[in-house]
C-alpha cells in the first residue's frame, strides 16, 4: 500500500516526514520538484512532478491519496481514488461536492477521511473527549443549558502592530472575512455577515490567563450532530470560530472598510492586490516562531448554577521541530492516514475520528506537539 503524498507547502511537511521516517511507503507528488526536494529529498528519492494523468497511472487498489493542494483539487483526487479502489485524505473542510461522494465510497469499503489537521481536526477530538466525560459525569439532564465554545487562532508568538502575521499566502484570510456564519447565541441562531460585526472578548484559561479577541465562523450547526449532542439537549450557546489577539479589530479597521466595499471582479483583484502587499509587510522572518492558541469548552447550567464545566486549551508555539502551525495541522493527518490504512476508520466521507480510543490516541501525541496542553476543571476545588 502507497502513500501518493500530494502538496509539499508549508503546512504539510513534518507530517509527511513522520510517514517516510517510520518506514511507510511514500510517493511525494508536487508541481515543484525542487521545493519537494528541499523539504524530503534527504529522506527519500520518490518524488514525481504532480500530473493527474501520472498519478492515475500510479495508484493502485489499497493506496491512499493524501491532498495537500488546495481546495479545488480535493473532489477530482477523491474521484480518481473511487475509479482506483484507493482511499483518500486530506485536513480539509467537508465540501458538499466531497459529501455526495460518501455512498460511492461507503459502498466500496473506501475510506474518505478529511478534517483532520489543526482547525478543522483537534478541535474535533477536544470536542470529542468533552461530550465523552460530560455524558460519563452524572450531571447530564435535559433540563441543563449547554454552552459550548471552540476557538482556536494562529498568532505571532511576539505581537506586532499588525496582531496578525501570515504564514502563507494572506488571500484565504481575506476572502473569510466576507463569509457569512451561523451558530447560536441566547437559545437562537445567529446569523452574521461578517466577522467583525461579532468581535466579542474570550478568557483563555491558560497557566496565565489571557484574553482575546474571538469571532464565529463557517457554519457552527452541523457540528452539533457531528460531535453527538442529543436531539433533547438544551443548547444556549454553540459557536465554531477564530481567535486573534487583542487590539487585532482596531489595526484592521482599515482592512475591513475595503474589503465590505469589494464586489465583482474588480474587487477580487483588489483582494489579490493586498494580499500581496500584506504578505510583503506582514509575513513571519525565517525562523520567527508563530503561535497557534486553541480553546474548546462545554459548559452545563441548571437553574443558572454552573453543575460541569470543563475546557480542553492549548498553547503551542514555533521551536526547532519548525512551526506550530504545520506540526498540528500535519501530523495529525498523518495518524488518520495510518488509521486508514490500518482499517480503523469508517468506510465513506468521514470528519475526524470519534473512536474513544482514536482519539485517546490522537490526543496524546497532541500533548507531545503542543507546549502546553490542559483539560481545565472549572468547579475543581
Amino acid at each position: 500500500m502507497t502513500i501518493h503524498w500530494c502538496g509539499t507547502g508549508l503546512s504539510a511537511i513534518p507530517g509527511l516526514r513522520r510517514l517516510i521516517e517510520a518506514g511507510h511507503e511514500v510517493t511525494v507528488w508536487n508541481r515543484s520538484i525542487g521545493k519537494a526536494q528541499d523539504a524530503v529529498g534527504d529522506l527519500t528519492q520518490r518524488i514525481q512532478a504532480f500530473d493527474m494523468d501520472a498519478l492515475t497511472a500510479e495508484v493502485q487498489a489499497g493506496d491512499i491519496v493524501v491532498s495537500m493542494l488546495p481546495g479545488d483539487w480535493h473532489v477530482p483526487l477523491a474521484e480518481l481514488c473511487l475509479t482506483k479502489g484507493a482511499h483518500f485524505a486530506s485536513s480539509s473542510y467537508i465540501a458538499p461536492e466531497m459529501r455526495a461522494l460518501h455512498a460511492r465510497a461507503e459502498a466500496a469499503g473506501l475510506t474518505f477521511v478529511n478534517e483532520i489537521g489543526l482547525d478543522p481536526g483537534i478541535d474535533h477530538l477536544m470536542a470529542h473527549a468533552l461530550i465523552a466525560d460530560y455524558r460519563a459525569s452524572g450531571e447530564v439532564d435535559p433540563e441543563n443549558d449547554l454552552t459550548f465554545l471552540s476557538y482556536c487562532g494562529g498568532i505571532p508568538k511576539h505581537p506586532n502592530a499588525f496582531r496578525y502575521k501570515f504564514s502563507w499566502s494572506p488571500l484565504g484570510v481575506l476572502k473569510a472575512l466576507r463569509s457569512p456564519s451561523r451558530s447560536i447565541r441566547d437559545h437562537a441562531e445567529l446569523r452574521v455577515d461578517r466577522p467583525w460585526d461579532a468581535i466579542s472578548s474570550y478568557s483563555a484559561p491558560l497557566p496565565a490567563p489571557e484574553t482575546f479577541e474571538v469571532y464565529p465562523n463557517r457554519d457552527s450547526l452541523p457540528f452539533i450532530e457531528d460531535y453527538g449532542f442529543d436531539p433533547n439537549w438544551r443548547i444556549k450557546e454553540f459557536v465554531r470560530g477564530t481567535l486573534r489577539l487583542n487590539g487585532w479589530t482596531e489595526a484592521w479597521a482599515d482592512v475591513f472598510k475595503e474589503v465590505e466595499t469589494l464586489q465583482g471582479p474588480e474587487g477580487d483583484a483588489r483582494l489579490r492586490e493586498m494580499s500581496d502587499t500584506f504578505w510583503g509587510e506582514h509575513a513571519y522572518d525565517e525562523g520567527e516562531p508563530d503561535r497557534v492558541v486553541m480553546c474548546v469548552s462545554l459548559k452545563a447550567e441548571r437553574d443558572g448554577a454552573t453543575v460541569w464545566h470543563k475546557t480542553y486549551v492549548m498553547d503551542a508555539w514555533g521551536d526547532e521541530r519548525g512551526t506550530a502551525m504545520a506540526r498540528l495541522v500535519s501530523i495529525p493527518l498523518s495518524m488518520a492516514i495510518e488509521s486508514a490504512l490500518a482499517g480503523e476508520l469508517p468506510a465513506g466521507v468521514s470528519p475526524a475520528p470519534h473512536d474513544p480510543a482514536l482519539v485517546d490516541r490522537y490526543l496524546a501525541e497532541v500533548r507531545r506537539l503542543a507546549q502546553h496542553v490542559e483539560l481545565v476543571d472549572h468547579l475543581a476545588g
